[in-house]
């Protein structure tokens, strides 16, 4: 028996209210909020959030492959899932493999992984833009997921899988060339006749696979690029309506590569064992996943609840939302844009980089950030262990507000963080407004972009406030 051992949903904190859209066109926009990741983050720096909440649940069960899809990749030519990899600290006998380039690349891996053998991990995310007063600004929204799978050899799984299908047609519904900003789509009513049958078609199929009746579903979830064509489908699968999973499309916008994963999480956040769960995608064809929750379901508890994250957002103007996506160009301050980073360094020291890990004297216990050779206390040289310190929170002790420095979106705020396991380090608040910081604030870490010069991006860590 193969299955989700665990899994984890990340929704930025920021929001977008539709109707500002609205107020400042004329035009556009509409009711509810789309979540907006920040200036600092992309698909890469989601999943790694959605990766560490998935892996803190995965009862010591460690990857032996990690698939990373998402239609808007930081790079291209260069694998993204590789700084992934680093963030996690996965071995090196680790593969890390992209599946980038179109949204159908999420709920293929995730079928695919529950296909396969041994323990996958699947991460998703995606980052929706479209013009200003577009269906696409306001219909998307920014997010990840990713699942732990394997058997039962692994750990206790929360959900079963129980058969899959799919159903696959050439035509031309929404495309984006290469190096173009945002997607364009055909005609609605075409690609509604095309998916719909399409995805009966796939749902009969996956239902016949499993040998399951419409009557054995117990959470919905359909879902696609196409929202007209999934709110059709939903109507014509024979599934009573109070079995639709909310599609959050009033909070946080669809989600694309990421969407099917991230309803997925949500439907197991709330289900109880022997409960049926359907996935139907829509995106260039049809994907139908039919899972089943296990018993331990009831005793599963995420890191973070994709529907307390939901519940947990900051309001973001639309002028800054319109900077951090680059549609307008705001005044710069005066102070030169940092240089790219150099390879060489960042190879020397990658699990300081990319995995935040310190160093801790074998014999005074000092914790040292970053890793030294020589420690503080005693002055022994070369006696260090590793001191993997992501996941470990912290207390501001004082911080400042620079309003002159470079910067995506000023101003910056710098805080003196002291680590609960030992060590200071100055560290860069995110995810903050800088009237709101005071000394005593408690933070956590989180993987996010400092910046971009000549192509490379220069990731490491920054903290954010731990909120209730």
């Amino acid at each position: 028996m193969r299955g989700i051992i665990s899994a984890g949903g990340y929704v930025p904190y920021r929001r977008l209210d539709r109707s500002q859209v609205a107020a400042t066109f004329g035009s556009g926009g509409g009711r509810g909020t789309r979540a907006v990741a920040s200036y600092d983050e992309d698909t890469t720096t989601m999943g790694v959030e959605a990766a560490r909440l998935a892996l803190r649940g995965a009862a010591g069960a460690r990857p032996e492959a990690l698939w990373f899809a998402t239609a808007n990749p930081a790079y291209l030519e260069k694998t993204n899932a590789t700084a992934i990899h680093a963030a996690l600290r996965l071995g090196q006998s680790v593969p890390a493999l992209d599946a980038g380039g179109a949204v159908r690349s999420g709920p293929g891996t995730l079928r695919a992984a529950l296909d396969h053998t041994g323990v996958v991990l699947v991460v998703a995310s995606d980052l929706r833009i479209g013009l200003p007063t577009s269906a696409d600004e306001s219909g998307g929204g920014d997010g990840a997921a990713a699942f732990v799978i394997g058997d039962e050899s692994h750990g206790p799984m929360i959900a079963e899988y129980l058969g899959s299908a799919s159903a696959t047609e050439e035509f031309v519904d929404r495309w984006r060339l290469p190096g173009e900003p945002v997607a364009k789509q055909w005609e609605e009513r075409f690609g509604e006749t095309k998916y719909v049958p399409l995805g009966e078609q796939a749902w009969n199929d996956a239902l016949k696979t499993a040998e399951l009746t419409t009557e054995a579903v117990d959470h919905l979830v359909v879902t696609g690029v196409h929202p007209r064509a999934a709110r059709s489908l939903s109507g014509r699968l024979g599934v009573d309506k109070e079995k639709v999973v909310d599609d959050l499309a009033g909070t946080v916008g669809n989600t694309g590569t990421a969407h099917p994963a991230l309803l997925l999480i949500s439907a197991l956040e709330s289900a109880s064992p022997g409960d049926v769960i359907a996935v139907v995608a829509l995106a260039d064809g049809v994907d139908v996943l039919l899972l089943r929750a296990t018993d331990a379901v009831t005793s599963y508890e995420p890191a973070r609840a994709v529907a307390d994250q939901v519940a947990n957002g900051g309001e973001l103007p639309y002028g800054k939302f319109l900077a951090w996506r680059q549609m307008v160009t705001i005044d710069p301050p005066r102070r030169p844009e940092p240089e790219r980073i150099s390879a060489a360094v960042a190879g020397r020291t990658d699990d300081w980089k990319y995995a935040f890990v310190g160093s801790r004297d074998r014999a005074s216990g000092a914790l040292h950030l970053p890793p030294a050779r020589v420690s503080r206390e005693g002055g022994a040289q070369d006696d260090m262990e590793p001191a993997p310190m992501s996941d470990v929170a912290g207390t501001i002790a004082t911080f400042t507000v620079d309003r002159i420095a470079y910067s995506p979106s000023p101003p910056i705020v710098f805080a003196i963080v002291d680590f609960d396991d030992g060590g200071r380090l100055p560290v860069e608040l995110t995810d903050v407004d800088a009237d709101g910081v005071k000394m005593g604030d408690r933070v956590e870490l989180t993987f996010r972009k400092l910046f971009t010069a000549d192509g490379i991006h220069n990731y490491f860590w920054k903290a954010r406030p731990i909120r209730a």
